[in-house]
């Protein structure tokens, strides 16, 4: 590159204009060829019917069980009527999975482009049940579980310890205003660490990815509010919150994760995409397929029971779908690394929790329905589609006709 320009300066006016014309046709030349293998055809719309099969679950090895929709109390016309108008138009929607009182009774998966967190390029992937999804920062709401499991078990025993007790080793960070940022403040998003990220400008999350030592990285940020009093998203603070549960542990996140997570729900593939020094990122880097994001939406819904089995304490559970802070995201609030929110049901006000990544990856749970929606999609840094997949969550609620809870 550098020799091309040493020779367009020794150039005429006439000929750098000519050579500089050929370099740009040859730069688009290579932009056609790497972006026509992933432009996407018409999608044919699909028009659903009574006697259509549409969206019905399958039986695999997983342990899930389907029950009939409208068995499940659901209206059938008004549900297919809200999944038809979504799945037509164009939000790349991936999958769609709806569980009720522990069985499924929807089941959706679509063709469409996606990427993985790191990955620059998009390609077109026929997504199944086998089939893991980026879940960006769902896997913010496990950690949150993690951090329940790990005071459950003892390892962490006060949220209020500050959070550079964790770090000894940065001696030139123990500074009283450091000394006033908590464990729960990691976990409310409420740290007051200056920090950027979704919005415009260099992206934090981005840099935390290149850094070297990014604990070191997220602790000496400036900080630009009181503790505790302003929800401002930081990824970081999750990273924080892993690399707690792998000193209180002493065993990685991600093992701690397989032994008293994913295996006691019989999770069995799932990958934690690495950053760009080989380390697995905590705080967006999780791929599950959807059938098993279902399940951690069952464990909630259980009050952190699976199968009998406490996994994460009942109070745990309540904890985080408390809500603690507006995040000044349509009359959404924050608890725990989960995000709170209501929504009306026949005349009722009824509350959600959900675990959201960017492009529309979205694990709801409604407890007074015992509920639970999973949506996959590929519409990164698209909130149009995100605001749209919200909508969606409480068409498909409307549609049901009775609380049918058997959990409480």
């Amino acid at each position: 590159m550098y020799k091309l320009i040493a020779q367009i300066k020794k150039l005429s006016k006439w000929q750098t204009l000519v050579k500089l014309s050929i370099v740009v046709l040859a730069i688009g030349s290579l932009a056609i060829v790497v972006i026509w293998p992933f432009s996407k055809s018409a999608k044919p719309k699909i028009k659903w019917s009574p006697n259509m099969a549409f969206a019905i679950p399958t039986i695999t090895d997983d342990g899930w069980e389907k029950e009939d929709l409208a068995k499940a109390g659901f209206n059938s016309p008004n549900f297919y009527k809200f999944l038809e108008e979504l799945i037509n138009e164009e939000t790349n929607i991936h999958s769609l999975i709806v569980e009720r009182n522990g069985k499924l009774v929807a089941e959706l998966y679509q063709k469409g482009t996606d990427k993985k967190v790191n990955s620059l390029f998009s390609q077109e992937i026929d997504f199944s049940p086998t089939v893991l999804h980026d879940t960006r920062s769902v896997g913010k709401s496990i950690i949150s579980l993690l951090v329940g499991i790990a005071k459950q078990q003892g390892k962490i025993n006060n949220l209020q310890t500050p959070v550079i007790d964790f770090y000894p080793e940065y001696k030139d960070l123990a500074v009283a205003k450091l000394k006033l940022i908590t464990l729960e403040h990691l976990l409310t998003m409420s740290s007051g660490f200056e920090w950027n990220e979704g919005g415009e400008g260099a992206n934090d999350e981005h840099r935390l990815m290149w850094k070297w030592s990014p604990y070191y990285y997220v602790l000496n940020r400036p900080i630009q509010f009181p503790p505790g009093q302003q929800f401002n998203y930081n990824s970081g603070g999750t990273a924080l919150l892993a690399d707690v549960v792998t000193k209180t542990t002493s065993i990685s996140w991600e093992e701690y994760a397989n032994k008293f997570l994913f295996e006691p729900l019989k999770i069995k593939e799932l990958e934690w995409v690495k950053d760009f020094h080989g380390r697995p990122m905590a705080y967006t880097g999780l791929r599950m397929r959807p059938r098993d994001m279902a399940k951690i939406g069952r464990l909630v819904l259980n009050h952190g029971q699976w199968q009998g089995k406490q996994i994460v304490s009942q109070d745990w559970i309540k904890q985080s779908l408390k809500p603690r802070l507006r995040t000044g995201f349509d009359d959404i609030e924050y608890g725990y690394q989960w995000w709170v929110g209501t929504l009306e049901w026949k005349g009722k006000n009824l509350q959600w929790g959900a675990a959201f990544g960017n492009g529309s990856q979205r694990l709801f749970v409604v407890p007074d329905l015992d509920i639970t929606i999973v949506i996959t999609a590929g519409a990164y840094d698209d909130i149009k589609v995100a605001r749209r997949v919200n909508k969606f969550f409480k068409d498909i609620i409307s549609t049901v006709e009775d609380s049918q809870i058997t959990n409480q």
